[in-house]
């Protein structure tokens, strides 16, 4: 299993996406290929002692700031490590691609230099978020804010054969975001997915009200990459919220913090549960190669984990299985 990685992108790169990636090569039993200045790479491992075993390097000569033009990738910084790393994916050289860089950048050059699958008419980026009972992908979470009821249809059926084929849940449970549970709720879009929803090869749940979402109710949420991007970014600041209320409790006076010490086992297994490190990064699904963005602010041991998300994809055929999926719907379309 070869991996290419994007060296240079994130926050907190290169540092960290070497520590990563070196944790990664001693736990996981990959090879890496890391894109940028080799140069550079080299010198920061050296002066931070992190080990290369396991590791190759292909030479890139820019980087893609978050700040720059998405197009770039294809056009004034197609030297970057992103794009470079993305043409490598596309030639084969490697079974999948991560990066913590330019979500905007990486889905045009995803889709333009890897290409999606055939029938795919958006990719959608998809997170796995944690909830009461387990956790839950989410699709789409912000590469696509206007989407018509087909889309929605496809990335039920992406997001059902992931969460079947990833993480092992049975007949994933699929739900339609809506300010309602009742089938008549909802905008045109909402309306006419559901239909489509009925119709199609997967365990349809129905609408599901935000509310509900965090409890479990469902194992794959789908909506438009606008409502998609507010429910993450909202659970991501309740989480925040949780935290920062939960600290504040606790060291409030001498009582309190002697209370902490009793309930700290379970407050440390949750705060590892609500932890995005533990969960990698955001599939970019619909693309016909294995893509994960991982968080911008990503740490050594969330790039590690963002590479065991992508050996994961690559090894249990899951654009197969979406592929066979998609079959099924243009077989029924046909008749």
């Amino acid at each position: 299993m070869k991996i290419i990685v994007d060296a240079f992108g994130g926050d907190h790169a290169p540092l960290s996406v070497l520590e990563g990636s070196a944790m990664a090569v001693k736990k996981l039993d990959v090879n890496l290929i890391l894109v940028g200045n080799v140069e550079r790479l080299c010198s920061i491992a050296d002066e931070n002692g992190i080990q290369l075993d396991g590791m190759e390097f292909a030479q890139a000569d820019s980087i893609i700031d978050v700040e720059d033009d998405p197009r770039d990738i294809l056009r004034a910084k197609s030297d970057s490590s992103m794009a470079v790393g993305l043409k490598m994916l596309s030639k084969g050289e490697g079974d999948a691609f991560v990066s913590a860089g330019s979500t905007s950048a990486l889905v045009l050059g995803a889709s333009s230099i890897v290409k999606r699958i055939k029938g795919i008419k958006r990719a959608s980026l998809a997170p796995i978020i944690p909830t009461d009972t387990g956790c839950y992908m989410l699709l789409d979470a912000g590469a696509n804010s206007e989407c018509r009821p087909e889309m929605l249809q496809q990335f039920a059926i992406m997001g059902s054969c992931y969460m079947s084929g990833i993480m092992n849940i049975n007949s994933p449970k699929v739900g339609l975001v809506n300010i309602g549970a009742e089938p008549n709720k909802g905008r045109e879009l909402e309306l006419s997915t559901y239909n489509l929803l009925e119709e199609s090869p997967i365990n349809f749940y129905g609408n599901v009200e935000p509310r509900d979402i965090p409890l479990g109710e469902c194992d794959v949420v789908i909506t438009d990459g606008f409502t998609g991007n507010v429910v993450l970014k909202m659970t991501e600041g309740m989480g925040k919220l949780i935290s920062l209320n939960l600290n504040r409790i606790f060291k409030k006076n001498f009582l309190t913090k002697i209370g902490a010490i009793f309930v700290m086992k379970q407050l440390n297994v949750f705060k590892k549960k609500m932890d995005y490190t533990e969960h990698g990064g955001a599939a970019l699904m619909g693309v016909s190669k294995p893509v994960i963005k991982a968080h911008g602010s990503s740490n050594a041991k969330a790039f590690m984990n963002a590479i065991r998300q992508a050996r994961d994809f690559s090894q249990r055929g899951v654009i197969d299985n979406i592929t066979q999926s998609l079959a099924l719907i243009n077989n029924k379309t046909d008749k």
